[in-house]
């Protein structure tokens, strides 16, 4: 199934991401996907030309397998708004090989555990990432300060970075020398929120 539209979401750092669940459950939100593990490869051409132009393309690994264009975003009211194209493939191997036969590369691996939400028409995604957990809602740009509220996140501590670009800041602050976001590389250290520059959402 192919999904083209636009992308619209707010991403906030959390330090307690169970009560942000249990206010979801308190509010009656529909479970989509349980708690799941995501792999994610990043490519793109030996010059980093996607990079460059702000576009991005993945292939993800979780209760399926996505490969996803995303154009360069705007910020709008405190979201980031670009266009996504995303689409199932059949073989993970597979769709890696057809993706490096064009030109493009690996150039990030991230993982994360993800669960998902659905409230008043908005995806609620509670992320666990090896440098901290976050919580990205999704949906209409009217729909999601609402719900961001119902959630008691504060609206003016939304990211406008991607979770590579606050991987690379967590690697420059740290000093770190590895290239991929994996809890391996991130076991046994702890992450302090000064070391990612963002303020809590809670």
């Amino acid at each position: 199934m192919t999904k083209a539209n636009r992308e619209i979401e707010a991403k906030f750092y959390v330090r307690n991401l169970k009560a942000v669940e249990m206010r979801l459950l308190s509010l009656k939100a529909r479970l989509v996907s349980k708690r799941t593990h995501e792999t994610n490869l990043r490519f793109d051409t030996s010059t980093g030309d996607l990079k460059r132009d702000g576009r991005v393309l993945r292939l993800r690994r979780d209760d399926e397998i996505r490969l996803t264009y995303k154009e360069d975003g705007k910020l709008t009211a405190g979201a980031h708004d670009r266009r996504e194209i995303e689409f199932s493939v059949g073989d993970f191997d597979s769709a890696k090989q057809f993706i490096e036969a064009l030109g493009y590369e690996v150039v990030f691996m991230y993982e994360k555990f993800r669960t998902t939400y659905e409230l008043d028409g908005v995806h609620i995604m509670l992320d666990e990432l090896p440098y901290g957990n976050f919580v990205e809602i999704e949906g209409n740009l009217d729909l999601l300060k609402p719900i961001a509220k119902k959630l008691g996140l504060n609206w003016d501590a939304a990211i406008p970075s991607s979770y590579a670009a606050l991987f690379e800041h967590v690697c420059k602050v740290c000093g770190l020398k590895f290239h991929d976001l994996s809890f391996e590389n991130f076991d046994g250290m702890k992450i302090d929120i000064k070391d990612l520059g963002v303020i809590p959402a809670q």
